[in-house]
């Protein structure tokens, strides 16, 4: 019998703020990301997005054009961002 085993994981990444974008919405179509925090370099959290896995790439996007269009407003404000990914790993065992 197969047992479907999960765990996070987590990495952070610098961002500049004119790809910052372009970069969550990379991150969405990757399917395995469960969360995005999106943090001022000094650590400060700004905006913290959950995100589902599994769900169509197409829909999610559509659903998170107001978070996406907030997200571009804060990139005009701040030079570098931190971005924590947190990912989810399947393994079936």
């Amino acid at each position: 019998m197969s047992e479907k085993k999960e765990s996070d994981w987590k990495e952070e990444i610098i961002v500049a703020s004119g790809e910052l974008v372009d970069k969550i919405k990379q991150l969405i179509t990757e399917g395995n990301v469960r969360r995005v925090i999106i943090r001022k370099p000094n650590g400060d959290s700004l905006i913290e997005v959950p995100l589902s896995t599994g769900v169509a790439v197409s829909g999610i996007i559509t659903l998170m054009a107001p978070v996406l269009a907030a997200i571009g407003a804060m990139a005009a404000l701040v030079k570098d961002f931190k971005v924590e990914i947190i990912r989810v790993d399947t393994d079936n065992k």
